[in-house]
């Protein structure tokens, strides 16, 4: 296996670039269970195209009928990123103030005892949450402002890099 770097101006191109509309290559989640998780996988992919084929434990997208679940599941993608020790991208938890542009942020929702969106970060100008500025599906928006999502927890994956067949 050979590393290579995530780019995270593609990640983030292409989040702006699909942030209200649906890219017709993948199939829209939205009335069934929601988009959020599926675009940020297709940011991710814009900035590291390699996936893994793992059937359950990989993360890919082939068809709605042919995809991990890591593709459009919110905790699987989780697990994906940071467990990840195979193909295609990995990451780490971190706080705040290691979250860079093209970074992913994931939220529970009030009430809720599982993390339920996942968005993509699309500019930072601090460590503060009001100048942490992400781009989703679901509840479509482009560069929203961190601090304007009600959540009662929330956490920071960190893309350090993906891997590849030599």
């Amino acid at each position: 296996m050979r590393e290579i770097e995530y780019n995270r101006q593609r990640a983030i191109i292409y989040a702006f670039k699909w942030a209200y509309r649906r890219n017709p290559d993948y199939y829209d989640f939205s009335d069934i269970g929601g988009d959020c998780t599926n675009f940020v996988s297709q940011c991710i992919f814009a900035g590291l195209p390699v996936m893994n084929y793992s059937p359950l434990l990989g993360w890919y997208y082939i068809s709605s009928d042919d995809r991990a679940p890591a593709w459009t599941s919110v905790n699987f993608l989780y697990e994906f990123l940071t467990e990840n020790t195979g193909y295609g991208p990995y990451g780490k938890l971190v706080e705040i103030q290691n979250a860079k542009e093209g970074d992913i942020v994931q939220y529970k929702a009030i009430n809720s005892d599982d993390y339920t969106h996942t968005m993509i970060i699309t500019g930072k100008l601090s460590n503060n949450t009001r100048d942490v500025f992400v781009t989703a599906h679901t509840f479509d928006t482009k560069n929203r402002p961190l601090y304007l999502y009600s959540y009662s927890d929330i956490r920071f994956i960190h893309i350090e890099g993906g891997r590849i067949i030599q």
